[in-house]
């Protein structure tokens, strides 16, 4: 993002003084170091201030428009969710994508999104938008031939499929010549989680019969793979990529949406997984909580436990409950909109989080959008490692990221050149719940 395109975007909050506005563009862009850490401070200051003004103004509805517009136009080449790479930091020349190994799991927070956008709005391009990213969804389980959930996939033709190929080669890829694609194998609980997520969401949110009929077969077919594995992600060549055992929260929560959408296939199995496994779902929240080392377990936590909770009516919903509040209590005080946003969906009102969240929402709008790197060693006090602060750090300074939520908020520095883009599924999805909860005005 140039100078220019920052300071008119600043330049909306009317309030803020010419000098202020200045700051903020300096604070991202100058050279010198001293001026960058001076004018950052000073910039923290302004957008306290913006934020104690004028409130939940800031988060705007024309902004979260715009992200979905900017997603179905640079970030779904294929289908699914990636992130463009720009030639240079000052150009919109496309030359590549990346980011296709969590593509699955993207494209599950945006359908996700863009349903409880459509509630809210009725909006036929929110419709359009559920629509596109199920066939998107649908698209990483034909390819595989066997209902294998793929990370990602490109088509043989492409011209950005020999650097998307190379950079995955890790995750191990996969031809499928019959219809002309690429896929990208290794597929972690990650991509399952997200999935679920969504298609979770958009089953409840969404009232289009076309919509509803879509998700049925693709939740049965989801649900049947990994059951008929024994739970384990088993790739082509039969290595196993991943495994649910020893996750009783995320095969409860998968089972749960599978018996909410198909009743008939799937209640009498949640309801002997809840018997005998719900005991279990404590277990291991009370471990990741121990640490923020591998910081994304808590998005996978959050999203996973969502669809169990909110979808439970029996005296089972206060074990579920439990293991909730372990991983709320770690997790409140880290400045998390989305988590904030889960847990007003799940707690209900909280005038200081939802305030909280509010202000969280306006200064995301404030961050550049592209991974330009991050060092904030000196301006910020460091405890542990010299790599982490001892308080979160405002949304505005941290690491510029996929999806903001599931990074470490203590993290002062990220790598990054300028050319990648973020897709903004990180507030388009918190914005649009916080609307349909009615956090957001």
């Amino acid at each position: 993002m140039e100078k220019d395109v920052l300071e008119s975007k600043i330049t909306r909050k009317e309030f803020l003084p010419r000098a202020a506005i200045r700051a903020v563009a300096v604070a991202l862009f100058a050279g010198d170091q001293l001026i960058v850490m001076t004018a950052k401070r000073f910039a923290i200051v302004v957008i306290i201030l913006s934020t104690l003004f004028v409130g939940s103004a800031l988060a705007s509805e024309a902004d979260a428009i715009a992200i979905s517009q900017n997603i179905r136009t640079r970030h779904m080449p294929f289908g699914t969710i990636l992130d463009p790479i720009f030639a240079a930091p000052d150009s919109d020349e496309i030359v590549g994508y990346t980011h296709c190994g969590d593509s699955a799991i993207w494209t599950g927070h945006y359908l996700a999104a863009e349903a409880f956008r459509y509630n809210v709005t009725r909006s036929p391009e929110a419709l359009d938008n559920v629509r596109v990213a199920l066939v998107g969804i649908e698209s990483l389980l034909d390819v595989t031939g066997t209902n294998l959930l793929s990370r990602c996939l490109i088509p043989l033709t492409s011209p950005y499929a020999p650097a998307i190929i190379t950079e995955q080669a890790s995750h191990g890829v996969y031809k499928n010549t019959q219809f002309g694609w690429y896929w990208i194998g290794d597929t972690s609980r990650d991509q399952y989680s997200g999935v679920f997520f969504g298609l979770g969401v958009a089953y409840d949110l969404v009232d289009d019969p076309q919509v509803r009929a879509g998700i049925a077969p693709l939740t049965t077919l989801l649900l049947d793979f990994l059951r008929g594995h024994d739970w384990n992600v088993r790739m082509p060549n039969g290595s196993i990529s991943t495994t649910f055992i020893g996750r009783a929260d995320q095969q409860l929560s998968f089972l749960q949406v599978g018996r909410h959408i198909n009743k008939a296939r799937f209640s009498r199995t949640y309801g002997l997984y809840r018997f005998f496994f719900s005991p279990l779902v404590i277990a291991p929240i009370s471990i990741e909580v121990l640490d923020n080392n591998s910081y994304f377990k808590f998005n996978l936590d959050s999203i996973n436990l969502f669809n169990l909770i909110r979808l439970e009516s029996s005296s089972y919903k206060g074990i579920y409950r439990q293991a909730y509040d372990i991983l709320r209590r770690h997790t409140d005080d880290q400045k998390n909109a989305f988590f904030n946003m889960i847990d007003r969906a799940l707690s209900g009102p909280n005038d200081a989080r939802d305030a909280d969240t509010r202000e969280m929402l306006a200064e995301w709008l404030l961050r550049p959008r592209r991974d330009v790197p991050v060092d904030l060693r000196g301006v910020y006090p460091s405890c542990g490692s010299p790599d982490m602060a001892c308080v979160p750090v405002p949304i505005v300074d941290r690491p510029r990221t996929d999806f903001l939520w599931q990074r470490n908020p203590y993290l002062l520095v990220g790598q990054g050149a300028g050319t990648i883009e973020t897709p903004g599924i990180d507030y388009i999805l918190p914005y649009w719940m916080g609307r349909y909860y009615g956090t957001v005005f």
